[in-house]
This record gives structure tokens, C-alpha cells and sequence, in this order.
């Protein structure tokens, strides 16, 4: 369970301490990103020597931020103050370019 300022998030269907009151729906964040011209060019050097591939860590990673808190403003427009469940998926949307998407319940909780 993480607590972003007023929001609640869980990867679980329940909060310890906490009763749903009211569901509110379906909340998602999406994003696409591409790697920068100098993250290919890292990227591309790194997959040919071998090893972590630091470059294209740090897209990822700044997509899914992006993708979550785009679904905490999503779960805030609706009114809630928790979101339940929540997941990631990604998937290559064109050549070079990833779709991430972080997706939950909006739930109103006590």
C-alpha cells in the first residue's frame, strides 16, 4: 500500500483498516513513450556489449510514473479518496514506441 498525499493505492482489494464505502470505477492512467535520440544511442551501444540497459530502465521507469499519476488524477476527478487493485501493463504500441498503462478501482474509503 502506498499514500500519495490524499490518495490511498493498493495492489490488493482491501485497505487494513479502511471499509469501502463506494465504488467509483474503473481509473487508468496511459502513456507512450519513445526512447530520447541519446537513450537509443546508450540503449543501442549497451545491447551490443551485453548488460543492464540503463538507458531504456530510466524510460520505463519514467513512463510508469507518468502512467500512475495520471491515474491518481484520474481517481481524484471521480471523487475518490483510495484506489484498489491496481496493475501495469505495457506493449509496444509502433517500432520504438511503448504503451504503459497503470489501472485500478476508485473506491471511496473511511
Amino acid at each position: 500500500m502506498q499514500k500519495r498525499t490524499d490518495i490511498i493505492v493498493s495492489t490488493t482489494f482491501e485497505i487494513t483498516g479502511h471499509a469501502v464505502k463506494e465504488y467509483r470505477g474503473i481509473v487508468r492512467g496511459i502513456i507512450v513513450r519513445s526512447p530520447t535520440i541519446i537513450q537509443g544511442i546508450f540503449g543501442g551501444l549497451k545491447s551490443i556489449l551485453g548488460g543492464t540497459i540503463g538507458a531504456y530502465t530510466e524510460m520505463c521507469e519514467q513512463a510508469r510514473q507518468q502512467a500512475y499519476d495520471l491515474m491518481i488524477d484520474h481517481a481524484r476527478e471521480m471523487g475518490a479518496n483510495a484506489i484498489i487493485g491496481i496493475h501495469y501493463d505495457a506493449s509496444e504500441v509502433a517500432a520504438g514506441a511503448t504503451e504503459v498503462l497503470c489501472y485500478g478501482t476508485a473506491v471511496v474509503v473511511e
